[in-house]
């Protein structure tokens, strides 16, 4: 009885067993996010006052590290005194682990609150290591004074307080009253 058992057992093991090798070489690697968040909040301290506050509806990790924001990017950028001094908004984003640098596409604007100079473009890199932002693409400043300045080129700290431009193409002063 017990022989007739192990034989029975040993063909359904056997049967089972056989299978048809795969062949890995044919298998594609997955590329997509290894984790996806959403509603997300970050904060960056320094001496226990917030820096950096990093918002977004949606953020993928990938395998890399690279990350992807496909629903916008709000960063808010505080002094050390934890007071709102600028920020970035951006249609779309990317994080390039292997660079460092944020990259804002679509309708990616820059507000500097205490100066009150807003900035429009449509790509702008962030490097949160050198605390700069720039772009090589098409521009627009205005500043509170109502001055607007249009080019293709710029870089900046990333309050948005001291910027080089490198092509203006136009620009328009205000006029003061009195002035002709």
């Amino acid at each position: 009885m017990i022989r007739n058992l192990v034989i029975v057992f040993l063909t359904v093991m056997a049967g089972f067993s056989c299978r048809e090798s795969v062949d890995t070489s044919q298998l594609e690697d997955y590329n997509g996010p290894m984790r996806i968040t959403t509603d997300m909040e970050v904060f960056r301290s320094d001496s226990a006052v917030v820096r950096i506050k990093l918002t977004a509806g949606k953020q993928l990790v990938f395998d890399n590290q690279d990350m992807e924001f496909p629903d916008g990017i709000q960063i808010h950028f505080f002094d050390v005194e934890g007071k709102l001094t600028s920020t970035i908004r951006a249609d779309k984003a990317y994080y390039d682990n292997k660079t460092k640098l944020y990259r804002g596409e679509g309708d990616v604007r820059v507000h500097n609150m205490e100066k009150g100079d807003k900035l429009n473009t449509e790509e702008l890199f962030w490097n949160e290591r050198k605390e700069i932002i720039f772009t090589e693409k098409f521009f627009t400043i205005e500043k509170a004074d109502e001055t607007l300045i249009k080019g293709t080129g710029l870089e900046s700290d990333q309050s948005f307080s001291n910027y080089t431009l490198y092509n203006i193409v136009d620009s328009r002063l205000p006029i003061q009253e009195g002035e002709e």
